[in-house]
């Protein structure tokens, strides 16, 4: 008991330590002050917002019957359901609908659902009124507005409520992504109302995002938070943006169009180059398919913004190389629909590391156009043993040291001591490519272990070394195989067989045992699907992979 004690006030030492101030002093804040009540004024349209019709994307649908479809759950729309998961019930709550491409009509209209919505939310009660809720469904409702031939004051003064209670509730105590939506919600009502409060909320939202851009998009295009999934959701949000800028008669707006074209066109190019060759992202921290728009959906909208970056150059060799040094990620394109995505990122942004899974020095591989090696993604979030278990190292392909994760990982979306990474070499010629990485997740174990991961890569081969320091009683690494793949074991060797019949081979030096286990891939939330893993322990301090094809 006293160790678990002492375990638990570790983890929380080293979780906030590097909190920022402001985010202790806002959630204490936040415990005890109340949402002021808002004062009713006149509330109009203002005549000076405007918006390009903007594609219509959406992670949810409601069915021809009416029912609300996420996760694979579809159940009859209940605002306060004490039954469904609770991101079933945020995603319900934001009325991503509105803005949706729905192949059919719907039993219940989008006026029925926006209706029903004020109806039965009264402020300011309930998830629909938390403040990432509320941020993003006043970008739906604004977009949506902005569509109807006639526009009911009751919708009107509803939004006006909902910018107030936003403007009350600023995630100061989160940062990151939740305070960018804050931002760009209050930018949206702004300048989209006319009432006492708006110009306020526009002056704010500004205000933010003058902040929150600069820091959020490094300087090699990625979102600090390096979980491709939020990257592309943020991107969106830059065209959004974007749109409203080039479109509303503001001028408080204007002088911000330079520096969010530059944004969206650095963050297309990154999200280009960690794209595997079947366009969809890789699944390094927290990420999974059908939460954010594809990176086609992404350079549509922004080709309509008229900010299109240039296309890649095909390489003139058999091999090529991108290393994203500041946010710590590399490709490695073979030709032939074969590329490699290596992860030696720090896990960040170190004040907020909620989305960080312990991938440290992980890749994915995808050859002849399919994806072979997977890391496990993400079906769910809370703080139960599964989010847990798909967040730990041995869910990734990495390594894992007696049992531990490379960085602690806890609860639902806590990090408490973090593995620190060294990108050492990066070498990269017209026919091969070489980059050697590690980290110190490990230090904190009885044999201070440090891992070095050396990735080799040739025509139609890539090579792995692992190499482990200090003493250990097991030291595994893992090879996650996609669940269209099979895999056969002939001792130390391995043969892979794709969906489509070609072969990938694979041959591990330096094993005591090698095996293979049954595992599961989670490409979508809501969803798991079973596939295998290699399993390979060191017998010494080095191991060393060569994958063929």
């Amino acid at each position: 008991m006293r160790n678990a004690r002492i375990a638990r006030f570790s983890k929380l030492y080293h979780t906030a330590k590097v909190l920022r101030p402001e985010q202790i002093l806002y959630r204490v804040y936040y415990r005890f002050a109340k949402i002021k009540p808002y004062n009713a004024t006149p509330v109009s349209k203002n005549p000076s917002f405007d918006l390009a019709n903007p594609p219509r994307w959406s992670s949810s649908r409601i069915t021809e019957d009416g029912q609300f479809d996420f996760m694979g759950n579809k159940a009859a729309i209940e605002w306060h359901s004490e039954e469904l998961p609770k991101i079933w019930q945020y995603n319900l709550h934001y009325l991503d609908h509105l803005t949706a491409r729905q192949k059919h009509h719907s039993s219940l209209s989008e006026t029925e659902l926006v209706n029903s919505w004020i109806t039965a939310n009264p402020p300011f009660d309930g998830c629909g009124w938390e403040p990432y809720t509320l941020s993003l469904r006043i970008v739906n409702l604004v977009k949506w507005l902005q569509m109807q031939p006639h526009l009911d004051p009751l919708w009107l003064e509803s939004l006006a409520v909902q910018a107030h209670a936003l403007s009350q509730r600023i995630e100061y105590h989160i940062l990151a992504n939740h305070l960018f939506v804050n931002g760009k919600a209050l930018v949206f009502a702004g300048s989209f109302l006319q009432t006492v409060e708006a110009e306020n909320w526009l002056t704010t939202g500004l205000k933010i995002l003058n902040r929150e851009v600069k820091e959020q998009f490094l300087t090699d295009g990625a979102h600090f938070e390096l979980s491709p999934m939020y990257h592309a959701s943020l991107l969106w949000d830059m065209c959004d943006l974007l749109n409203l800028a080039l479109n509303a008669k503001i001028s408080a707006l204007k002088s911000h169009i330079p520096e969010w074209r530059r944004v969206i066109e650095q963050g297309i190019i990154w999200l280009r180059s960690m794209q595997h060759p079947d366009g969809e992202i890789p699944f390094f921290n927290d990420c999974a398919f059908g939460i954010a728009p594809t990176l086609r959906d992404i350079e549509s909208y922004a080709a309509l913004l008229d900010c299109q970056p240039m296309a890649d150059v095909p390489h003139a060799s058999s091999i090529g190389a991108i290393c994203h040094t500041e946010s710590g990620f590399a490709h490695i394109a073979f030709g032939e629909g074969s590329k490699a995505l290596l992860n030696f990122a720090q896990v960040a942004p170190a004040y907020q590391p909620g989305h960080t899974h312990a991938d440290t020095l992980s890749f994915e591989l995808s050859v002849f156009g399919q994806r072979v090696f997977v890391n496990s993604g993400t079906s769910q979030y809370g703080d139960d043993s599964e989010r847990h278990r798909q967040r730990s190292t041995a869910a990734h392909n990495t390594v894992e040291i007696d049992g531990e994760n490379s960085s602690e990982v806890w609860a639902g979306f806590r990090v408490a001591r973090r593995a620190r990474v060294s990108l050492t070499t990066f070498e990269s010629s017209a026919d091969a490519v070489r980059l050697v990485c590690s980290h110190d997740g490990y230090q904190r174990l009885k044999g201070k272990n440090l891992h070095t991961r050396e990735w080799n890569a040739s025509r139609n081969t890539l090579q792995i070394n692992d190499c482990v320091t200090g003493a250990f009683d097991k030291s595994i690494v893992r090879f996650h195989v996609h669940p269209e793949a099979s895999v056969t074991q002939n001792d130390n060797d391995m043969t892979i067989t794709l969906a489509s019949g070609e072969v990938v081979s694979v041959s591990i030096t330096g094993a005591a045992r090698i095996s293979i286990a049954n595992t599961t891939w989670h490409p979508e939330f809501g969803k798991s699907v079973a596939n295998q893993c290699i399993v390979a322990e060191l017998s010494s301090d080095i191991l060393i992979t060569r994958i063929t094809w």
